[in-house]
């Protein structure tokens, strides 16, 4: 039975909901950030202009700000309500038949979410102060067309070996989150069906693995071709 009890997301069925709503709106951001990245593919002054002016209309078009601080108001929220609902589910199970069942009854990534989460939590923290806060605050330098050389930046960081490394764990972490959280999140918001669901499951993990390697083929590319492109 559904708990009562009262909060920033009221009742635990709440708090599902807000889980996979958030979750699948995250998923869109992935999407749309991805294709965006993918513009890096492009070398020389050809690429670096068209990359500095994606990176201008991210940051100075009203509809995409509003949309930014409503992908950052999700993260917020999709990470508290996480937490709450990890506390909450470990609360409701004895230990002892957890650790029997566990392997038993579910994916390790499905087991694993939380940490997983949190893995994931941490690389936004770092890739945001990366970059979004470069981007924002920090001193860049400026491009033939006015526009502030995020390209560079970018560049820059993923010549750096370790930078590199971190990035395509943290995506392989993140690929294995939405492997389980994609689905659950239709199941979650009554996408269940017998014939339909199988199909969700399918394509979900398709999406899962897809867009995480989309960002590692990236990093790979501007580590392995980019090198001395910045300078």
């Amino acid at each position: 039975m559904a708990s009562t009890s009262k909060g920033l997301f009221g009742s635990s069925l709440a708090r599902k909901y807000w889980m996979a709503a958030t979750g699948l709106f995250l998923c869109s951001f992935l999407v749309g950030h991805l294709l965006g990245n993918l513009q890096l593919f492009v070398t020389g002054e050809e690429g670096k202009l068209a990359f500095n002016e994606y990176g201008h209309f991210m940051t100075t078009f009203p509809v995409v700000k509003i949309l930014s601080y409503f992908t950052y108001i999700s993260i917020l929220l999709h990470t508290v309500d996480g937490i709450m609902l990890a506390r909450q589910n470990r609360a409701a199970r004895p230990v002892g038949y957890v650790k029997e069942n566990q392997a038993a009854n579910a994916s390790w990534a499905s087991r694993k979410m939380a940490l997983l989460g949190i893995l994931t939590l941490f690389f936004i923290v770092v890739h945001m102060k990366s970059f979004w806060y470069e981007m924002h605050f920090g001193t860049l330098g400026i491009d033939a067309n006015g526009n502030k050389d995020l390209w560079t930046l970018t560049v820059t960081a993923f010549e750096q070996w370790w930078y590199t490394a971190f990035y395509v764990l943290a995506l392989i972490a993140l690929a294995f989150h939405l492997s389980h959280g994609a689905q659950s999140a239709f199941q979650t918001l009554g996408v269940n069906h017998s014939k339909y669901t199988p199909i969700i499951e399918k394509v979900m993990t398709v999406f899962a693995w897809l867009i995480p390697v989309g960002f590692i083929a990236v990093a790979v590319f501007l580590f392995v071709v980019q090198p001395g492109q910045a300078l």
